[in-house]
């Protein structure tokens, strides 16, 4: 490995092991921004049922630690790692990222969210900021224990996506293919802020209905209801149809099925499986409980 290769390495590991002492559980990321180890899955049939219980990493988010051995571990196994990500969703903070696409020609999620806070009456409270290569911006906030905010994207508004339980925003100091992700200026000393109870609304769905004990939805119909969503609505169908399938007592089948549908809409494969992993865990918060 060359030694600037072996540099951004070690200073990705760095950055992860500071935000580890915050309590903030980390993976290593690639410059792709996706989780830097491969699934220890590839190759055997299409399953999404593994959220790390075989013990090997490669799952993903579900891999995220706060522990320092745990997380030296990670990057060893990731030595081409330039960067890592942050756990949405867990405990201490329970961090909400607000992920604002800002692009020539494209949506501006700033002035999106702006025109949110204006309609719904919420102010953004000022917190912590990380400026991103492509000139937009990750906000981070935090929610409440009995709370579970799903991943989603533009559903808010355009360019205004929202990264939740199962998902994980990329860290200050991370290296991506187009640039370096900063904290922004004015906001290196600050907490992550209470998400405002109107956007927290905004951003969480009812939650799902009880499991159901007869005449749980099948996998064709929940696979229909996922292919024939419109866009913008791939993300909250797919969610919808994955914590149905989660009510049934074989999930696995059938997660397998709205993931082919979900690739079919077009949704990028880690959104899958970010709206996935909500799923779970909002599912599983309902039916098992705290």
């Amino acid at each position: 490995m060359a030694a600037s290769a072996r540099q951004t390495a070690a200073l990705a590991l760095a950055h992860a092991l500071t935000a580890a002492e915050r309590g903030l559980p980390v993976i290593p990321l690639s410059r792709t921004k996706l989780p830097a180890l491969r699934s220890p899955h590839r190759g055997e049939p299409r399953s999404v049922a593994c959220r790390g219980e075989c013990g090997r990493p490669g799952h993903g988010v579900y891999d995220a630690t706060t522990d320092p051995a745990a997380v030296r571990a990670l990057f060893a196994a990731a030595p081409w790692a330039t960067g890592y990500g942050i756990a949405c969703g867990r405990p201490p903070h329970r961090l909400i990222g607000v992920d604002l696409d800002v692009r020539e020609g494209g949506p501006d999620g700033v002035a999106a969210l702006d025109a949110l806070a204006r309609r719904h009456e919420f102010a953004v409270p000022p917190t912590v900021t990380v400026l991103t290569p492509g000139g937009g911006r990750h906000l981070w906030l935090t929610g409440p224990p009995e709370t579970v905010v799903p991943n989603s994207a533009s559903r808010l508004a355009p360019g205004v996506d929202i990264r939740g339980a199962g998902g994980y925003l990329v860290g200050p100091g991370s290296l991506g293919a187009h640039g370096t992700y900063r904290l922004a200026p004015g906001t290196e000393h600050l907490s992550p802020a209470p998400c405002p109870e109107a956007l927290l609304n905004l951003a969480s769905p009812p939650a799902p209905s009880p499991p159901a004990r007869t005449g749980t939805a099948s996998a064709a119909s929940l696979t229909s209801f996922v292919l024939a969503s419109p866009h913008g609505q791939r993300n909250t169908r797919l969610f919808w149809a994955a914590c149905r399938a989660y009510e049934s007592p074989s999930p696995s089948p059938i997660l397998a099925a709205l993931t082919t549908a979900a690739l079919t809409t077009g949704l990028p494969e880690p959104e899958i499986r970010a709206t996935l992993a909500s799923a779970a865990s909002i599912t599983a918060r309902t039916t098992i409980g705290p």
